[in-house]
């Protein structure tokens, strides 16, 4: 089998190199070129539109990363900027707050099940660290049981250069999906926790996305009422995907905070922490919260635009249809292939997991996605994938046609002896 021609990504590796000489490393964090397949991915990115991106070398590609989750209808949305624009019209940085953000905070309650009070922010970080706070200053302890990604604020981080030793030790980590652990760090720090904090669909492994087993949530609830312990769900990425009202109404758990972001506003940053009024109420006045900028209202207004988007499109529906389809279609490439692979993944959030049967496996991932990529499918090696709203049936078509050429290609030149 024929290897895909590789992409001209002349004017991406030329602004790359400018870009190493203005900022650390050339950009922040997750986008940087290691963290894809360095010489083969596109580093700066033109446009998009629609389910496609396109970079600046005017390669075109499925875009199934959607900017790894904020891109739930598509790229250049023109009822949201509009809103925006008109939005902008009026001002929108006072510091002071606008009646919009009323409006938010109450449809963000009527939404989500365990919401009797709102906050809004821009990232996802800034509500995880929220949550704990609140969740802090509520309970009067100190230290954090987690479970996901949470951001990258010093008590959610591994202990690394710049993080004190002494803020990462009130952290611990428990392994998703096994009660017992739960159950053990609880015991072993009893009086002491302040919350649990937790991605309710999981992400075990790199990349990896589970549904919860039967009864874990559940558990998790029940460990947290036995233990006085404030439980929250860190929604950032699955809230408005799993379901309009989060993994929470999704799978019938109610956590006593959840954070929401990524997909609430279709790119625009904004987030929210809600939860119960009890824990909520301490940022009145015993925990404080503040932001020059959390009030602005542009990405308000392009949060309200994209929930009524959601809700009259049927938008959950359709993911939900689709992604189960997408699912159903991997597994029959990975049978197909015979690919030591495993199909992950909620149906909005699919993806595969290379598994660790010989050496070779990564060297199996990697000419996966160079070849994925260069037949115009942008997919990330260590980050699950999404489907969003504007991906055409031709769009998700072509995606799995590249999955399976590339899958046989990637197992063609490195078979499992």
């Amino acid at each position: 089998m024929k290897s895909a021609e590789k992409l001209n990504l002349t004017k991406s590796g030329k602004l790359m190199g400018e870009g190493s000489k203005t900022t650390p490393g050339g950009m922040l964090g997750i986008r940087r070129p290691y963290n894809f397949v360095e010489g083969e991915y596109p580093i700066f990115i033109e446009r998009g539109y629609g389910g496609h991106i396109v970079d600046v070398d005017g390669n075109d590609y499925i875009d199934m990363l959607c900017s790894y989750g904020p891109i739930i209808l598509g790229h250049v949305e023109e009822e949201i900027d509009q809103a925006v624009i008109e939005r902008m019209q009026s001002g929108f940085c006072f510091s002071l707050v606008q009646e919009i953000q009323n409006k938010l905070q109450q449809k963000l309650i009527d939404l989500i099940p365990c919401a009797e009070m709102a906050v809004i922010a821009k990232t996802g970080s800034d509500v995880t660290t929220m949550a704990v706070r609140a969740a802090r200053g509520y309970s009067g302890k100190d230290k954090i049981l987690r479970c996901g990604y949470h951001g990258w604020h010093d008590w959610c981080v591994e202990h690394k250069g710049g993080v004190p030793k002494e803020i990462t030790a009130l952290t611990q980590e428990f392994k998703y999906g096994d009660l017992e652990d739960l159950k053990s760090k609880l015991e072993e720090n009893r009086e002491e926790i302040a919350c649990i904090i937790i991605t309710p669909v999981g992400h075990p492994l790199a990349g990896d996305v589970i549904t919860p087993p039967k009864g874990y949530l559940e558990g998790v609830r029940a460990l947290a009422d036995e233990h006085q312990v404030v439980l929250v769900f860190d929604e950032i990425r699955t809230g408005f995907r799993a379901a309009l009202g989060g993994a929470g109404e999704r799978y019938g758990v109610t956590p006593d905070l959840a954070t929401f972001g990524k997909a609430m506003a279709n790119g625009y940053p904004i987030s929210a922490l809600v939860g119960k009024k009890e824990v909520m109420k301490v940022m009145e006045k015993d925990v404080f919260i503040s932001s020059t900028f959390f009030p602005n209202s542009l990405e308000m207004a392009a949060s309200l635009k994209c929930i009524e988007i959601l809700e009259r499109e049927n938008v959950l529906e359709s993911l939900w249809q689709r992604g189960s389809v997408f699912l159903d279609e991997l597994q029959k490439i990975k049978d197909k292939n015979k690919a030591p692979v495993t199909v992950s993944g909620i149906p909005p959030m699919p993806f595969l997991t290379f598994d660790k049967v010989d050496k070779d496996y990564k060297e199996r991932r990697r000419e996966f996605y160079t070849q994925t990529i260069r037949k115009g499918l942008f997919i990330q090696p260590y980050h699950h994938w999404y489907i969003c709203h504007r991906h055409t049936d031709s769009d998700l078509s072509a995606a799995l046609t590249a999955i399976d050429e590339s899958l046989a290609y990637a197992m063609e030149k490195y078979p499992v002896i």
